[in-house]
């Protein structure tokens, strides 16, 4: 007895798929959200700016996590790596700000290395100092254009970007910076 099986299209993936693009990047489509085009439009584009500086300094933040070296090595490692985390949760935030103003987020890296303003590191390994010093230039650039970006978008009305910038980018990028800095204070050596 011979049996002819059909085809199973149900559990195939339709792969190799293309498709056009739907909503282009630095567009916003309409929500009712109490803003106006207008304000939605500068807030995606603030916004989309301080996103693709986050992923960078996120970047650079596991970058020197693996590459830390020296006496405070342990505690440095743990320290970038939980602060790596913090910030991933920042930009998963942010990104989805811009997509509930009716955006599109930046999240290709290639397009984030175009809009950043974060400059690139070397590929190799810099010396401690100068690992912490680059993150914290990062932080200040980020912090510098929240606090513009927060002042800017309140002359549009909108209370989320505000409360975004000002509760997660800025408190935790401040608390961040502090913990950074203080790795680079010269402390006197204990003497016997």
């Amino acid at each position: 007895m011979t049996t002819h099986s059909k085809p199973v299209n149900g559990g195939q993936p339709w792969l190799h798929q293309k498709g056009e693009v739907i909503q282009e990047f630095g567009t916003v489509k309409q929500f009712p959200v109490g803003l106006t085009y207008e304000a939605r439009m500068y807030s995606c584009q603030r916004l989309n700016k301080v996103l693709a500086d986050s992923q960078i300094l996120y970047g650079l933040y596991k970058k020197h996590h693996w590459l830390m070296r020296g006496a405070t090595f342990y505690q440095l490692h743990l320290v970038l790596d939980k602060h790596a985390g913090e910030q991933l949760d920042i930009i998963d935030t942010i990104a989805e700000r811009v997509q509930s103003l009716g955006g599109v987020a930046v999240g290709d890296p290639r397009h984030v290395a175009e809009i950043t303003s974060i400059p690139r590191p070397p590929d190799g390994v810099e010396e401690v100092p100068a690992m912490l010093s680059r993150l914290l230039e990062a932080h200040e650039a980020i912090l510098i254009d929240a606090h513009d970006a927060s002042a800017r978008t309140a002359e549009w009305g909108d209370d989320g970007t505000i409360d975004l910038l000002v509760s997660q980018v800025i408190r935790s990028g401040e608390r961040q910076a502090w913990f950074l800095a203080e790795h680079l204070v010269d402390t006197p050596l204990v003497r016997a």
